[in-house]
């Protein structure tokens, strides 16, 4: 007899839509033979063997923003037919930059109120490396930023400035930043390091310590 009250799911009637990190094709993977005629007729997708089961993708070759319309609308077209689709956000267009700020924003706060609540040396360390680390550190990214800015800057204007000019100096911000990451990660290396500290313990009275409790006796 059957006592799970859990459901039955066809995990391959589920389309993921995602773009292969390898190939950087768009792929659409599960599905039924129906969705796989939406991926083709609306989406523009391909079918093209794989292991066990074809799977669908995008033609070679496609900009960006045609790989991200294409995906959108067949993930639309697919959810208006009744089937369960994952899309993956970065191939949405329907995703504004706003929300993505609002992200950031959120982020941001959550860092700051962590760093606020910290009791811990190794927790402010853990905070300051989500700062400043070397991969994906705020500030590292950040200077990536001001310096493709830098570049695009002095591309586009096409003129020799000087030293003083507010463009060039955004060379020397970025040197600025390098040196303000390399400050912040000897601050973590050296919280990390600082001994935790403990509780104080409470020692109970010792029984040579405990006075008797005065009696009263009739004489």
């Amino acid at each position: 007899m059957k006592t799970s009250t859990e459901p039955d799911f066809f995990v391959q009637d589920y389309i993921t839509i995602t773009k292969d990190p390898r190939t950087e094709l768009v792929v659409a993977i599960g599905g039924t033979e129906r969705a796989a005629g939406i991926l083709q007729r609306v989406g523009g997708f391909l079918n093209a063997p794989g292991n066990g089961r074809d799977y669908h993708r995008l033609p070679h070759g496609l900009p960006v923003e045609q790989q991200r319309l294409k995906a959108t609308t067949a993930s639309h077209a697919l959810l208006a037919a009744g089937h369960s689709v994952y899309l993956d956000p970065a191939l949405n267009t329907l995703t504004t930059p706003d929300s993505e700020r609002e992200t950031a924003l959120r982020y941001l706060a959550q860092l700051s109120e962590r760093a606020s609540r910290a009791e811990r040396a190794t927790e402010i360390a853990e905070i300051l490396t989500e700062i400043a680390g070397p991969a994906e550190g705020l500030l590292p990214l950040t200077r990536e930023v001001v310096v493709r800015a830098w570049i695009a800057c002095s591309r586009h204007l096409k003129t020799v400035v000087e030293d003083a000019d507010p463009v060039s100096q955004l060379a020397n911000t970025a040197d600025t930043l390098s040196r303000a990451a390399h400050q912040i990660l000897f601050a973590r290396n050296h919280a990390a390091r600082a001994p935790q500290k403990s509780a104080p313990a409470t020692t109970p009275p010792s029984p040579a310590g405990q006075l008797a409790a005065p009696t009263n006796r009739l004489r």
